[in-house]
């Protein structure tokens, strides 16, 4: 902590997710004299609440697993995604450098990565696309290594019972433990970690979790300080350049200097109610974000009064999500994949390919919402089969679910379809005869409304023993259940409009000199889409990557 009030720096990063975190390393290690300052009292930003994934093509681990994958079959599947939402030189530098990012950490520091087999592309089946999975997560880490800074680490979205540690891969085999040898398998697998590290005094981390405990560690190992509880005010400003930034600590405002610039990498604004009500659909809330809890647009509104330009404030990394009273709001990825369940509107229809990117089953919610067809909330149904054999949330197949999900309404359950409606509030003719039709598909294996499990990466969270289509089985063994399914986020996507370097532009396109922007403060590289798993943090390391490098080149003042 300082002991005087003005300190003066290289560069200043404000934030400590992984694009903090990453330009802070790749920076030191050009010889700059670095600082981040956190906001919160915790490290590691959404990054430690997430899973931990990086879409990265072309990366170093795909062609000895026999992968095919290449910049031009890259390129080419952005622009079929992505598509000219964004500038193809962003797109570009991006393609180029993550996979050089990823090696750079190989080589540098202690974070390593590993393959998540079979997690295929968003959108596998168009051109460049590739089912084989470009993803990559970190491999899991002994926390204790990070000592007292361990109890600093950001908790994740949701903790595994019992202290058990899996990661993404172990996630989706885990899913299907009750049908497959595979699954049951990595259930053991994680139990009997759980075994030993309980025994040898290991503090496994996985997912976001290993990834930010990584970083953690490797800015011990270089000796970049982190200050926590030191939230940015305000940037400085000389001569046209910004020269620092104003923050508070204990209380009491300090002026950080930075010679060679400041780094905005404090995520983006899904915690500040004005915003999202400014700029995002409605109806929008709080409540339904799993983004960090301090990520409030502090950063963007900083570089907006100073000029800079803003791009796609309206959208966000989008997922349903349910939200149990007084807890917080559950991501739901794998759950609405297995076969069993299906997403109705307010008017009791389907509306969409349950198993689809998260993304696009928010999307559909928010452009068919109209006052008299309601699709906020939307209601997730399933049956007594799927309970028997799936994972919902943290709650494990055939075992109880716990009284007060049902006392308070999180958790609805009925004997016959007819009471459902009547207790969710919908059509009762519309949902009978929706779970009718629904059912007829899933006896002939063909979704003919919405095409549900025709794509590979419908088929990663489907159960392989169902046929001859893994993510469609009937609902037909009572009691059946209903959940509420909002519009959640990982974060919103919106943020400061950047070159390939991450310099902060005006809205004349000339760049602000000394300011840079990674993660979710910058408008992502990936427009409206979501291209793959890790489509977020890959880019996140990559442009806090990128900064640091273009950062070094300045000259200092």
């Amino acid at each position: 902590m300082p002991t005087h009030r003005d300190c003066e720096f290289d560069l200043v990063v404000a934030g400590s997710g992984g694009g903090g975190m990453t330009a802070a390393l790749v920076a030191k290690s050009l010889g700059l004299d670095v600082l981040i300052i956190e906001k919160t009292e915790f490290y590691g930003g959404s990054t430690a609440r997430s899973g931990g994934a990086l879409w990265v093509p072309n990366h170093y681990l795909l062609a000895p697993a026999g992968v095919d994958d290449s910049l031009d079959k890259a390129r080419l599947y952005l622009q079929h995604t992505v598509g000219a939402r964004v500038p193809q030189k962003l797109q570009d530098a991006y393609l180029v450098h993550a996979p050089r990012m990823i090696e750079w950490l190989r080589d540098n520091t202690c974070v390593q990565f590993q393959r998540m087999p079979g997690y295929a592309d968003y959108y596998p089946e168009r051109p460049g696309g590739v089912a084989a999975s470009r993803s990559l997560e970190p491999v899991p880490f002994n926390g204790k290594l990070l000592g007292s800074e361990l109890a600093r680490l950001r908790k994740p979205m949701a903790e595994a019972p019992g202290g058990l540690a899996f990661t993404g891969s172990d996630y989706q085999k885990i899913g299907m433990f009750t049908s497959t040898w595979q699954g049951k398998t990595a259930a053991l697998k994680a139990t009997l970690r759980w075994l030993r590290n309980s025994l040898t005094g290991v503090r496994c981390l996985t997912m976001g979790q290993a990834l930010s405990g990584r970083l953690r560690y490797a800015l011990q190992q270089a000796g970049i300080p982190l200050w926590l509880s030191t939230p940015l005010r305000d940037l400085v400003v000389e001569h046209e350049r910004v020269s620092g930034v104003r923050a508070e600590q204990n209380g009491r405002s300090i002026d950080l200097h930075a010679r060679y610039g400041v780094t905005l990498a404090a995520g983006g604004f899904e915690h500040n109610l004005d915003m999202r009500q400014q700029y995002l659909p409605a109806p929008t809330s709080t409540d339904w974000t799993v983004g960090c809890v301090g990520n409030t647009g502090d950063a963007i509104r900083a570089a907006l009064s100073r000029g800079a330009a803003l791009d796609l404030m309206d959208d966000a990394w989008w997922g349903p999500s349910s939200r149990p009273p007084q807890e917080e709001p559950f991501f739901h990825v794998g759950e609405r994949g297995y076969p069993g369940g299906l997403i109705v509107n307010g008017l009791g229809q389907r509306f969409v390919n349950e198993s689809a990117p998260y993304i696009d089953v928010v999307h559909a919610m928010h452009t068919a919402h109209r006052p008299d067809t309601p699709h906020i909330p939307a209601y997730f149904i399933f049956d007594q089969r799927y309970r028997n054999k799936y994972l919902f949330g943290l709650f494990l197949p055939m075992l109880p679910i716990r009284r007060r999900y049902y006392a308070n309404g999180y958790i609805q359950r009925a004997e016959t379809l007819t009471a459902l409606a009547r207790l969710i509030g919908v059509d009762e003719a519309n949902l009978e005869h929706t779970i009718v039709r629904f059912n007829q598909f899933a006896d002939r294996g063909q979704d003919l409304d919405f095409q549900r499990g025709a794509s590979a990466y419908d088929n990663y969270y489907g159960d392989p023993t169902v046929k001859p289509n893994p993510n469609l089985a009937p609902l037909r063994q009572p009691p059946f259940y209903a959940v509420k399914m909002w519009p959640g986020d990982l974060g919103t996507k919106g943020g400061l409009v950047t070159d390939e370097w991450g310099n902060v532009l005006r809205v004349d396109g000339t760049p602000i000199a000394g300011l840079y922007a990674v993660g979710n403060t910058m408008a992502s590289v990936m427009g409206n889409s979501y291209p793959g798993a890790g489509a977020t943090i890959g880019p996140a390391l990559t442009f806090g990557y990128l900064a640091a490098q273009h950062a070094a080149r300045q000259t200092s003042i």
